[in-house]
Parts: C-alpha cells; structure tokens; sequence
C-alpha cells in the first residue's frame, strides 16, 4: 500500500518549489475561549463550527516578519457526543468537507493519521456516501509518530490504519508515505522528514508564513490517559523540541521504545486538528487540558498542542468530559 517515503516524494505531482525557512517556534500558551456543544442522536454539521477561512499555501508569503503569537489566529471547539457512533458519523463529515475544500483550493489534501482508537473512529469514511463522493485521488497520508517496527508486526500504526482504513478506501499507493522500517530510529525520522521537505517543495505540502513549518490541512489525532500525543509523553525533553521536523525516541515510556514523531511546531503549524477522545480513561487529562482553572507549569503534552492559526476541534463522547464542570 505504500511505498518508501523517498521515492514517494520524488514521485508527486511537481510544482516550483518554495525555499524553506527554519524559524524558532514560541512557547506554547493557553487559548481560553474554547467553543462547547452537546449532541445526542442528530449528526453534526460542519457549518455549524463556523470555521474560520483557511488560505491556501501559494497565496501566502514566507517574508522575514516574526511568527505571530501563539495560538493569535486559531479556535477551539469541544464536541460532546452521546455516542461513539454518532462521533464516527460527525468526524467523516468533517473530514469529507475539509478533503473537498482543500483539494479544490491547493489540488491536495495532506491527512496526518495517528494510532490508537482513531483509525475506528474513522470508519464512516470507507463507507456509502463517502467512499463514492470523496476524491480519494487528492489524499496524501502520512503519521503524526511511528513506531520503529516492520510495517506488518502489530505494533505498526501502519499495519493499524492500513488494515481499518487504508485498504477500504483508493487512496493512491505513491500517496501513503509510510516510514522506511529498514533504518534505525533516528534514520527513520531523517528520511521521513527529508520526504516532508521534498514534498513542501513538490507544493504537495503547504508551508506555514507563520511559523516557517510545514502546515498539513488535518490532523486526526489521538490522546493517551496520561495526556501523550503523538510519541511526545509528559516530561521527556522531546516536547521542548523546536527545530526540528520529525524526531526521534528510543525510550518511550510506552512500548515499543523506539519511535519517530513529529514535534510540535509541526504539530501547531496545521490548519485543522481533529482531537478524538472517548472513554473514562482519558477524563483526567480532558479535565486538565479544557478545565477554567489552567496554569502554564506543568503542562501536559496535549495542553501544548495550541495552533497558530487554525482550528482545533475535540470530538468527545459523556465519559471523557465527565471530569469537566459546566460540560
């Protein structure tokens, strides 16, 4: 289903390319206003979010201006689901919506998967009316982390999201840009973010005038009971790193050790995030990440997931906010 992300990249639709421009990202700060709606039964709409406009990469300028404060331009929205089918249900709609907008503004639309229970949450997608009316022809899917693992052992978040998703749907074979499970970690995490740049360049990828990141369209991501994402965990020094693309770990306290990611000025440079939560479990660190009462030490890595300039969307079930109060 995929090829090696080199020759990926090489083949994608090319374009003139854009100098890359490696910038500081800011510290990540608190965003208060976060926008709170219930559902039950009905599904959501995606123009009920409001979302605000999103330009395409080609209109903005990467000038020498210094990136914009964190979290200046972004929204937050947090979605409450009675159940976990009608939270599938609304997150394929906003995926489809979002796949057509950028695939008719920038004629791709860059999807990062994560592993976990998101790749369930995105069965609707492989499903009628979906599986006919989204151009799958315009997908470039790529993983927020990795593990450093052959691409069909059990632990592969490939394996996962090729299994549950990726074969159901024709996104095309050169457009999932799995790692190169031959490499060692920090191999891995160099040639995958030597894919990332060749693909900034190919105009496939959008690049942020913000922050000089590269700006994915969406990101379907997940979250640990202890507040993980991606492989960036609570109190390893790799949250704090702000220079590189992809990075890599190899002593995760979550097996398998050794891991690549992505850091998070690639994180907080995307234009939508797509945060899916459910369940008990995780309702400790949902309380924490969106309760009134927040403080800048100690944060955990979700709470340092804050956009630039964007959307980032929570799609949760009861269980998970049951902590939260007003909810």
């Amino acid at each position: 289903m995929s090829t090696s992300v080199s020759a990926s990249a090489a083949a994608a639709a090319a374009a003139l390319p854009r100098p890359l421009t490696r910038r500081r990202s800011p510290p990540a700060s608190r965003v208060p206003a976060v926008s709170r709606r219930r559902f039950g039964s009905k599904p959501l709409l995606l123009s009920s979010f409001a979302p605000s406009p999103i330009h395409p990469a080609a209109a903005m300028a990467t000038d020498g201006a210094a990136p914009a404060a964190s979290g200046a331009g972004s929204k937050k929205n947090l979605l409450i689901f009675d159940a976990e089918e009608d939270l599938a249900v609304s997150l394929a709609k906003y995926t489809a919506e979002l796949s057509a907008k950028f695939a008719a503004e920038r004629g791709a639309f860059t999807a990062v998967l994560s592993g976990g229970s998101l790749i369930k949450a995105l069965r609707k997608l492989t499903e009628p009316p979906y599986l006919e009316s989204v151009d799958w022809s315009k997908w470039h899917v790529f993983w927020v982390d990795e593990r450093v693992v052959p691409k069909d052992h059990e632990d592969s978040n490939y394996k996962l999201a090729l299994d549950g998703f990726l074969s159901k749907v024709p996104v095309p074979t050169g457009q999932v840009y799995a790692i190169n499970d031959a490499l060692s970690a920090e191999g891995a995490a160099e040639d995958y973010e030597t894919c990332l740049k060749q693909l900034v360049k190919n105009g496939v990828i959008a690049m942020s005038s913000a922050t000089g990141f590269p700006r994915f369209d969406l990101m379907l991501l997940g979250m640990g009971p202890d507040g993980h994402i991606a492989s960036l965990f609570p109190g390893h020094p790799l949250v704090n790193e702000n220079q590189k693309w992809v990075t890599f770990i190899k002593d995760s306290p979550k097996p398998p050790p050794e891991r690549i990611t992505f850091t998070f000025p690639v994180i907080n440079s995307s234009a939508y995030i797509a945060m899916v939560v459910t369940g008990t479990g995780k309702a400790g660190a949902v309380q924490k990440a969106l309760s009134d009462n927040q403080t800048s030490s100690d944060l955990l890595p979700v709470e340092m997931a804050v956009l630039q300039d964007g959307e980032f969307t929570w799609f949760t079930d009861k269980e998970a906010v049951s902590m939260l109060q007003n909810k």
